[in-house]
């Protein structure tokens, strides 16, 4: 049954990395990139022109994570995913759990709030609006482990294996929409757990872990449960066009795999970036109590936040 939105993808002939690759922007996507990187590289140029540093690592990790959007979202994999669970899965994986951290890890809220200029007295400009948002009840609330423990969770099973996945794939809008709820999800679920950025929510690094693998089990099983299936879950995958040349079960096996795989590597990821900043403020603690006088990055945090606070305390 051909959907509204799929008439175009029918005669999509089989598929292989190279036409997974070609060029094949989502205007949305592909403007919604370009943004990201310019906003970012200006905040980065306005640093340099005051003789502030921004370190390079962080730069090549937010780039390389916007790029891991458009990878895809502005290639074949966008139209491939349209009517092959399993190129829709490793779109869902890369934009929920990829490309967020990357993202994180290149600290842009940071980055903003270094790089806008702090607006006169009594006067509310951009900073002053991030600056709220960063401490207002909501945020609070998103970034806790009690809220997005369960989202990331309810964003796997209650779309796949419920009628809202196959309205959603109805329509390009749909589409457009689901992928940037799994990037906003993926978002708030690593915030408090390894991004650098200040956030409402910043727990130790054990509980950090515990957070961490709190979510991955649910994940894990949701690739086994597709894995597993003896018949297609997903309506909008259930009959693949015959140009393909693919059986809907064993496709949907595969995106079951590739959900499962995924599971583990962002955990890995994650783990690694938790135990070098783990390790990393350990030595801090360790030189500070050394030498207290030496003026580390862990003391100009301690002045940065304290700074916030006062900025906070004078627009109430």
């Amino acid at each position: 049954m051909d959907h509204g939105g799929h008439g175009m993808n029918m005669d999509l002939p089989p598929f292989t990395l190279g036409r997974g690759l070609e060029f094949s922007a989502d205007p949305f996507f592909l403007i919604g990139c370009a943004v990201a990187l310019a906003l970012y590289g200006y905040g980065v140029v306005r640093l340099r022109r005051r003789g502030d540093g921004w370190p390079v690592n962080r730069i090549v990790l937010f780039v390389i994570g916007v790029l891991s959007i458009a990878l895809v979202m502005c290639t074949g994999l966008n139209d491939y995913g349209m009517v092959m669970f399993s190129v829709h899965m490793v779109q869902h994986m890369v934009i929920s759990m990829v490309s967020p951290i990357l993202l994180l890890l290149g600290a842009p809220v940071t980055l903003a709030l270094r790089a806008l200029p702090v607006a006169g007295r009594g006067r509310t400009g951009p900073r002053e609006l991030l600056l709220k948002l960063l401490h207002s009840r909501y945020m609070k609330v998103v970034t806790h482990p009690v809220f997005t423990i369960p989202l990331f969770i309810a964003s796997l099973y209650g779309l796949y294996f419920t009628p809202l996945f196959d309205f959603l794939m109805e329509s390009k809008t749909g589409h457009i929409a689901m992928m940037v709820h799994f990037l906003a999800v993926g978002l708030v679920f690593f915030w408090p757990i390894m991004g650098v950025d200040p956030g409402p929510h910043r727990p130790g690094y054990v509980m950090r872990m515990l957070e961490l693998f709190a979510g991955m089990p649910f994940h894990a099983f949701f690739g086994i449960a597709l894995m597993m299936a003896s018949q297609p879950m997903v309506k909008a995958y259930e009959n693949p066009p015959a140009s393909l040349g693919i059986d809907a079960l064993g496709d949907q096996s595969a995106a079951g795999g590739i959900a499962w795989a995924f599971s583990e590597i962002p955990s890995v990821l994650v783990l690694i970036a938790l135990v070098f900043q783990w390790y990393r403020s350990d030595q801090r603690t360790a030189k500070r109590s050394d030498r207290a006088a030496d003026r580390d990055g862990d003391q100009e945090l301690k002045a940065y936040n304290a700074y916030l606070a006062s900025l906070q305390a004078r627009g109430q």
